[in-house]
């Protein structure tokens, strides 16, 4: 699984603004899903060719100091649990306080990396004033300022340095493949659905975590890995760290996987949260593929299906290039046919189409419809080629790629898609100076 960075501390000292500093960094933010809760962020970033996630265990109400403990340590032990490094954020401005021991007293009895970071040091003085955090008994100590970002890239050096190397693709060479949806929308219900098929099918993979279960399916031609998550909740639905640390895990699951199978619940309205789930597996650029369930529950009408389709086309827009298909999990309808179409998905994943086929379909068309003239310069799209990506990417090389513009650009892709069928699959074009 990820690496993973916890950021801890007491209120008010800047871990937030570290926060955003880290994932800022390299402009490597693979995605950012702030507010899960109110005051909490996951985020992703790389430095030094290793890319780790980091979590914000947010500020702490404020109250007596027996609160104060209690909620640092419920949050301490959580993230502690997640995490590899632990950044102990402290504020040189208001030096050593007590709620700072309290905070080390429990990072020193865990078998964890802990660094301390001491935030605001944005001057010579400051520098000086930092030597009293030595106090805390927990080694060197590294000064910044999140403000400006003086300091972090020492900082980083040193996480990266402590970090195992990145094994999430070597996990498994076979495709991943994630049930995401909301809760009790029945990917559990799916999932057993097709483990009931045939019992000796699926095999345990050790090493997963609590919230998510990995299993190896192989049966009927196909063979994949299957990961059913927690549900992605409303973030102001999200009350417990427990459950914050539960849509973490989904979120990680999502940016690890091939393709995202989105459940949603024929019973019941596409809603925001089923949207943001969407988006969220588009914007990691993974294979969808949407399934309706609890279709046997729905009253049927001529258009039925169509209608519902159409609805769910024009919410997820503008990207409405994947396949819908219409299951239920209690009567095994249409599962196998799901299964098939996940795995179809995959191989459209994977297509690679060879630079003179490219060539013969787009360059006849390009001649047909040119792309607008800018300014009296007119743009010539002389070459295409596929590049070898894990997403299927394409280079158009051209004189003046700085005036083709987005119209066009979702022209050509729209013709690729209808040529050599990418539904379901994310298509990145470039265009490039010849």
């Amino acid at each position: 699984m990820s690496n993973i960075v916890a950021i801890v501390g007491r209120p008010n000292v800047g871990k937030s603004t570290l926060f955003n500093r880290l994932t800022q960094t390299r402009q490597a933010i693979v995605d950012e899903f702030s507010g899960v809760t109110r005051d909490r962020h996951y985020g992703k970033s790389e430095w030094n060719g290793k890319i780790f996630s980091l979590i914000d265990t947010g500020g702490y109400v404020q109250g007596s100091d027996d609160i104060f403990e209690a909620e640092i340590r419920k949050q301490v032990d959580l993230a502690i649990d997640e995490a590899q490094i632990i950044l102990f954020v402290v504020d040189v401005t208001s030096g050593v306080v007590d709620l700072d021991n309290a905070v080390a007293r429990m990072l020193r009895k865990v078998a964890k990396k802990v660094l301390i970071v001491v935030n605001k040091v944005d001057n010579g003085e400051r520098l000086m004033e930092a030597t009293e955090f030595y106090s805390l008994g927990m080694g060197e100590y590294f000064p910044l300022s999140s403000i400006n970002g003086s300091g972090t890239g020492e900082l980083l050096d040193e996480v990266t340095r402590l970090l195992p190397e990145n094994e999430d693709v070597l996990e498994s060479e076979l495709p991943r493949v994630t049930l995401v949806g909301r809760p009790n929308v029945g990917k559990s219900s799916f999932l057993n659905a097709l483990i009931g098929i045939e019992k000796n099918i699926v095999t345990d993979i050790a090493g997963t975590t609590r919230d998510s279960l990995d299993v190896e399916y192989n049966a009927y031609g196909h063979n994949f890995i299957l990961v059913d998550t927690a549900g992605i909740r409303r973030k102001n639905k999200v009350d417990e760290d427990i459950e914050f640390y539960s849509v973490m895990r989904s979120i990680r699951a999502i940016e690890n996987s091939d393709i995202c199978v989105i459940m949603l619940d024929a019973t019941r309205t596409l809603d925001a949260q089923d949207i943001s789930i969407f988006h969220l597996a588009e914007r990691n650029e993974k294979g969808i593929v949407v399934l309706v369930n609890k279709w046997d529950l729905v009253e049927k009408e001529t258009n039925t299906p169509r209608d519902y389709e159409n609805m769910i086309r024009k919410r997820l827009a503008p990207f409405t290039d994947f396949p819908i298909l219409f299951v239920s999990a209690l009567t095994k309808q249409r599962v196998h046919k799901a299964l098939g179409e996940v795995m179809e998905t995959y191989k459209r994943k994977t297509t690679k189409i060879s630079t003179s086929q490219l060539n013969d379909f787009f360059l006849p068309l390009i001649q047909r419809f040119p792309p607008p003239a800018i300014k009296g310069k007119y743009i010539r799209i002389k070459y295409v080629t596929q590049l070898p990506t894990a997403v299927p990417s394409f280079a158009f090389f051209c004189n003046l790629p700085q005036y083709i513009k987005d119209p066009y650009k979702r022209f050509l892709e729209n013709k690729l898609r209808d040529q050599f069928d990418f539904s379901g699959v994310p298509v990145r074009m470039f265009f490039r100076k010849k």
